[in-house]
């Protein structure tokens, strides 16, 4: 018998978690997931890879209350405090972070690439610290937890922090097995096959297997089983995206007689895993427009798509008995 076993037929209760995957900083995305707790009155609230945001904005201190600020490439000139503070919340809910500089401090940034690093990691470190406040506060009165993994954009230091920064409310899941209601194992792993992007913790499928194998480690009954891989399953619809060309730089979408083309970017290893276990469920994200539930043999697998950077959360509420799915809903808002 090995650390985490539930036979199918035992007895036990229903549970209902809602998932969400791909938040990249948002502000508004995150703050309307902690709310979506008591609004869907469900049991557990999950939250897959890509914790990270993408940039850091620059907003400059020109003096007497007037600032620039090019984001996404347009140029702004702001009046005043209430203008600056409707402009910062606007980079938050894309996702971006921000930091206010004087004219020197800018110039500075410009010619040493390390400043831009460091100002970036302060504010990304700051933004998961208040993101683990705001769940506490907020589910304080409730048994809710919220079990939160990595992706593959989420660098390794932020995973530590999450690690460090954990409460009683926010559970760290990475690279572990944790327990829902006792009869739910899900095991987590936030690593990717490879991108054209060369994200932080990206690796070659022969490593991800390893990596999925080993986070699996303890579970020998999946009847159950919940695996919470960031990847979808190669070729399974829920990793179609744009096909690229990784020759160029950045990346550029390949178009065939007008027609851009598109092409499966999922995990084999992770299919090999789906394939081999079949387990209960699989929560997967990363392809941000490939939103569905698919079935895989016995497997559920669902990845709820992400619209961050409009401030949206796209989520699945999934309702779980010993050994079946009795229901989900795809939810948007």
């Amino acid at each position: 018998m090995g650390l985490f076993s539930k036979k199918g037929g035992s007895a036990g209760k229903r549970i209902r978690i809602f998932y969400m995957t791909d938040v990249h900083g948002s502000e508004r995305t995150y703050r309307k997931f902690v709310n979506s707790a008591k609004f869907y009155k469900v049991d557990h609230l999950i939250m897959g890879g890509d914790i990270e945001g993408k940039f850091l904005v620059p907003i400059v201190d020109e003096g007497g209350g007037h600032y620039r600020v090019t984001l996404q490439e347009d140029l702004s000139h702001l009046d005043g405090d209430d203008e600056l503070k409707a402009l910062q919340e606007r980079i938050e809910t894309l996702g971006f972070y921000h930091v206010v500089v004087n004219e020197e401090e800018i110039r500075a940034m410009q010619a040493d690439q390390s400043l831009v690093d460091a100002a970036f990691k302060k504010e990304a470190h700051a933004r998961l610290e208040r993101w683990i406040a705001l769940a506490d506060d907020r589910l304080a009165d409730s048994d809710i937890k919220m079990y939160v993994t990595g992706g593959n954009d989420d660098p390794q230091e932020l995973i530590d922090l999450l690690e460090a920064s954990q409460s009683d409310r926010v559970i760290n899941c990475e690279g572990r097995i944790v327990m829902l209601d006792e009869t739910f194992p899900m095991a987590n792993c936030g690593y990717s096959n490879p991108t054209p992007w060369d994200t932080p913790r990206e690796t070659d499928e022969e490593t991800l297997e390893k990596y999925l194998e080993e986070s699996l480690q303890g579970i020998d009954d999946f009847t159950n089983a919940i695996f919470n891989f960031h990847v979808p399953p190669y070729d399974s619809t829920l990793d179609d995206c744009p096909k690229l060309d990784w020759s160029t730089d950045p990346p550029a979408p390949i178009v065939v007689a007008g027609v851009p083309q598109s092409a499966p970017a999922g995990s084999h290893a992770v299919r090999n895993a789906v394939e081999r276990h079949q387990p209960l469920l699989v929560l997967t994200g990363h392809i941000h427009e490939s939103r569905g539930l698919i079935k895989i043999k016995r497997s559920t697998v669902v990845n709820p798509g992400s619209e961050y950077g409009e401030g949206v959360l796209r989520g699945c509420i999934l309702t779980l008995e010993p050994g079946k799915i009795v229901g989900y809903q795809m939810t948007s808002g």
